[in-house]
């Protein structure tokens, strides 16, 4: 295969713009190169914080890192429904989850809504899933938009997981599970192909409950952790964040399994705290070997510069901020996620670039889409960051909606309705009854404020912000189509633990 310099910048679909590469002599094969692939690679539940690029003090992620180091590290990029399935659904779909209506862990993206996959094979790619699709709990069949599906049921296992292969037949796979994915990955990577390809990898790790493999078990033994700065800072906050710390998303609850003695309100249980947590980065470290893997490939064959590297993850982890041990809420672990992009089309690996603008789960199905020059997705809520990337922020976002619905199978969590700025985070947790809002309100200044360790909602001076703020909110909701504001009766923070086949 010739490969080939140009770069479409228009949005024709590959199809209709292969007679013009034909009618100008080129191959079918030329045709396919001049076209750039997509590789996502998406990992569930993981900070921001935890990638070396981003400033982690203990875990080296140099496979990630080069992504950064020869692209772009987008260092406020966000979810904005911190939960799996939502942020799953709005990445292919550009959607808030309201509008794709996957709003909870349980529901399936809808079979006939469009989605950055399914518009890219439209325009001649060949595409493939493999990995964790955590849409609809119980269901692995193969999915529409995709050539090649692998996935299983549920959460999947760290060891051992069955996969329905392209829904030809189900088996177990032995293995570590980031390291099967990556070998299936490759194997299809690996296969001839006369068109651009856009394969979308989903990790395990490092979800609950952390399991690293064995090299990597100890890898961070020799680190005291110890509980974050804001782990027992409640006054001035909602009253439900001391309720919950007993619960299953609690600092003082089981934390995944971490602790089997429940509730421990002792000194001494630090100490499972710091366990849960080096295990939880130690599950990063196979990861970036993966990443290491998957572009050495493609720097070996030779198409590592025609492809779009996107790394980045469904949400964050509150990991002992404000006595938490889950994403859900609107505080910044859980909402802010890493992404780091290499793609010289967009900017020359030898002119990395940090974004400071807000970005969204909801922009990367049409930044992909605008990259790779294909139609665009109508009627969506996110947009492309490749004019922002080249300098162009002329008409960028100032404000975002974030959300979540009150789950009877995770009752730790209010509903939760917010606006966040530049500056400033203003969450509320209405009932869901209409009437007004029965728990505290919270308002942080982010810049004076990184840790949101003090809660300015009761502080006259800040009542016209609030105003504001809550006007904000409102024009959101109603821009986004998501008013009336529908959601479920906030019944209670709630001290059962969860069904075991949905932990």
């Amino acid at each position: 295969m010739t490969l080939v310099s140009f770069r479409r910048t228009s949005p024709v679909p590959l199809m209709a713009s292969a007679m013009l590469f034909v009618l100008a002599g080129l191959s079918i094969a030329e045709v396919a190169s001049a076209a750039p692939n997509v590789l996502v690679i998406i990992t569930d539940d993981q900070r921001w914080d935890t990638l070396g690029c981003n400033g982690s003090p203990y875990l080296k992620s140099p496979n990630i890192d080069r992504i950064a180091a020869e692209g772009v590290n987008f260092r406020n990029a966000f979810c904005t429904t911190s939960l799996c399935s939502p942020c799953r659904a709005s990445i292919l779909s550009g959607l808030y989850a309201h509008a794709h209506g996957v709003v909870n862990n349980f529901t399936d993206y809808p079979r006939d809504m469009a989605s950055f996959p399914k518009q890219l094979r439209s325009a001649g790619y060949e595409t493939a899933y493999i990995g964790k699709w955590h849409m609809g709990e119980n269901d692995d069949s193969k999915r529409p938009g995709f050539d090649y599906f692998v996935t299983h049921k549920g959460q999947g296992k760290y060891f051992d997981t069955e996969f329905n292969i392209d829904g030809a037949e189900r088996k177990v796979i032995p293995g570590y599970y980031t390291h099967v994915v990556t070998e299936m990955a490759l194997d299809w990577l690996k296969k001839p192909r006369e068109k651009p390809f856009c394969l979308m990898l989903g990790h395990k790790a490092p979800h609950s409950f952390y399991t690293p493999e064995p090299k990597y078990e100890h890898a961070f033994d020799h680190i005291s952790i110890g509980y974050p700065a804001t782990a027992f800072h409640f006054d001035g906050q909602p009253e439900w964040f001391k309720t919950r710390l007993t619960t299953w998303h609690g600092i003082y609850g089981p934390i995944f399994d971490f602790r089997k003695k429940f509730p421990d309100t002792s000194p001494e249980s630090v100490a499972d705290f710091n366990q849960m947590t080096r295990h939880y980065w130690a599950t990063l470290l196979s990861v970036d070997d993966s990443v290491g893997q998957l572009y050495g490939y493609l720097e070996e064959a030779g198409i590592l510069d025609n492809t779009i590297v996107i790394f980045t993850t469904d949400n964050g982890l509150l990991n002992g901020e404000h006595g938490m041990v889950d994403k859900r809420t609107m505080h910044e672990p859980s909402i802010r996620v890493p992404l780091v992009v290499r793609y010289p089309g967009l900017t020359p690996v030898d002119q990395p670039k940090l974004i400071d603008e807000q970005v969204l789960h909801v922009d990367l199905a049409p930044s992909i889409l605008d990259l790779c020059g294909a139609e665009p997705l109508k009627n969506i809520h996110g947009q492309s960051w490749r004019k922002l990337v080249r300098g162009d922020a002329a008409n960028w976002r100032k404000a975002w909606l974030y959300s979540y619905n009150y789950e009877k199978q995770f009752p730790y969590t209010p509903n939760v309705r917010g606006v966040r700025t530049q500056t400033w985070k203003y969450i509320r947790y209405p009932h869901g009854d209409g009437a007004p809002d029965r728990h505290m309100a919270e308002l942080y200044h982010l810049p004076s404020d990184p840790a949101e360790s003090r809660n300015l909602i009761a502080d006259p001076t800040c009542a016209g912000i609030v105003v504001k703020l809550n006007a904000e909110l409102e024009r959101l909701l109603r821009e986004t189509g998501a008013s009336p504001d529908k959601m479920p009766l906030d019944e209670g923070i709630k001290a059962e633990l969860p069904d075991l086949k949905i932990r």
